[in-house]
């Protein structure tokens, strides 16, 4: 891969930021623009097909309404394309967000005697306010340093997350959820992790079997099917086959479908959410330097790791991707995504390695991705309110199931013990804590043993020196 250099002050990179006909596009030639269209249009295809239950799923656990998932990963997708700097890079919802935005909603939101429109104004305020730090970010060359962060605790934190979201779903998938808990007539089994685990376990008497059987059925389908071919849209069949059986021969066992939770789906999707504050006290500016802040690590850490495994699982042996451009890029889609029903996106990679997978050279496949998802969810929108939530919880639990990764485990263990714990720390705290907490903690404990350890070298080798 040839080493480009990059701009060097805040206008030139400015200038490079706003240059659409990039190096991202050097693989469309004159000579084979066809082939390499016809590549990125079946990419996006295959993307597309995948990430409509995905998208719906995010959404869902993330406190949203399934269209918001399907708004967020088609706009963000094109925002993401056209100001990113990866060739390759599909952007979407991620389960990284699932924490950060169910905790806003759940504050903000009817859990806590607010309103959903009051806690998704909010989110937009404070996601524009983490697009504006992004932007600077990347205007000052900032786009590097987001690779600082140990691998160790990336990987804890992905595990952790991995965890929240299997453990936070299960709900779905057996069925604790009753058609009276949704009249209102019992306590609805939502929140975080020791919440929802808690309340699991005074609801095993509430468990559908039936439920258990589909959310399997959708897990074992989606997992094997991918695992024969990526071209396979593994999601959508399994989906497909819940929703069928849940319409014939499981319609009088109880089962819980998407519209029983969320009512009918529209497809007027692009609808614009204004940014406002639910009040101003001590407590709200302190959630908005919390989100902003969760909302910038995460799309600054999971965009650089996105782009860096695409471009090495694409061998891109020409232009590599542009730290600071990504940057700017994510700050664009935290901005403009979440005005029209949108939320917090950024590089998705189980998506972007499909999509690589499936053929993508150019930032093409992208727009292919976002026209068709649109397409495909505007006339199924009235299939998908049929959609079982045990197929839902399913295909989250893949989700997570897919995030931890032994391979990587075992590459921090070779690191070390501190290495390894550090990991295990992370793992742990991010589900039982929040977030933020759990990965900010482990940075200073991470770089604190760090500086301890290398002052300990220094003051041992000028012993050694002066003996």
């Amino acid at each position: 891969m040839k080493k480009t250099s990059l701009p060097a002050t805040p206008l030139s990179r400015l200038k490079l930021f706003f240059t659409f006909f990039d190096s991202r596009w050097e693989d469309l030639t004159k000579e084979g623009w066809a082939k390499i269209v016809y590549r990125d249009f079946s990419a996006g295809l295959i993307v597309a097909m995948t990430a409509i239950p995905m998208a719906m799923g995010f959404a869902m656990a993330m406190g949203m309404r399934p269209e918001h998932g399907i708004i967020a990963g088609a706009l963000a997708c094109v925002v993401g394309r056209t100001f990113g700097g990866s060739k390759y890079q599909v952007y979407g919802p991620t389960a990284a967000f699932i924490p950060i935005i169910a905790a806003l909603i759940m504050k903000y939101g009817p859990a806590n005697g607010g309103d959903f429109a009051t806690a998704h104004s909010f989110l937009v305020l404070v996601s524009i306010l983490a697009g504006i730090v992004l932007m600077i970010m990347g205007l000052f060359g900032f786009g590097r340093y987001a690779k600082l962060v140990p691998n160790s605790i990336i990987v804890g934190f992905t595990i952790g997350i991995a965890v929240a979201i299997a453990l936070t779903n299960f709900e779905d998938i057996l069925g604790i959820e009753s058609f009276n808990d949704l009249l209102g007539q019992d306590e609805d089994i939502k929140g975080g992790f020791i919440h929802n685990y808690f309340n699991a376990l005074d609801n095993l008497h509430k468990i559908n079997v039936w439920s258990i059987f589909l959310g399997l059925l959708t897990f074992g389908l989606t997992k094997g099917l991918l695992r024969i071919s990526i071209f396979i849209p593994g999601p959508v069949i399994a989906m497909g086959l819940a929703t069928l059986l849940s319409a014939t021969v499981l319609a009088d066992k109880g089962i819980i479908l998407v519209k029983d939770v969320y009512g009918s789906i529209p497809n007027n999707f692009f609808v614009f959410t204004a940014p406002a504050l639910p009040g101003l006290s001590a407590s709200v500016i302190f959630d908005i330097i919390y989100f902003v802040g969760a909302i910038v690590f995460v799309s600054g850490v999971e965009s650089i790791l996105c782009s860096t495994m695409a471009d090495k699982l694409a061998k891109n042996d020409r232009t590599p991707f542009n730290p600071d451009k990504e940057f700017f890029g994510q700050g664009m889609v935290q901005i403009i995504t979440p005005l029209v029903q949108g939320f917090p996106c950024t590089g998705a990679l189980a998506r972007t390695a499909t999509s690589i997978k499936a053929g993508a050279a150019t930032p093409l496949a992208g727009y292919f991705k976002a026209i068709l998802k649109l397409t495909m969810a505007f006339y199924l929108a009235q299939y998908l309110e049929l959609i079982p939530m045990a197929c839902i919880g399913g295909i989250l639990v893949w989700v997570a199931s897919n995030m931890i990764k032994v391979s990587e485990i075992k590459e921090v263990k070779q690191h070390g013990k501190f290495e390894f714990s550090m990991m295990v720390y992370t793992a742990v705290m991010v589900p039982l804590t929040d977030f933020l907490t759990g990965v900010l903690s482990a940075l200073v404990i991470y770089f604190v043993v760090k500086m301890a350890f290398k002052r300990r070298r220094q003051r041992a080798n000028s012993v050694q020196t002066s003996n």
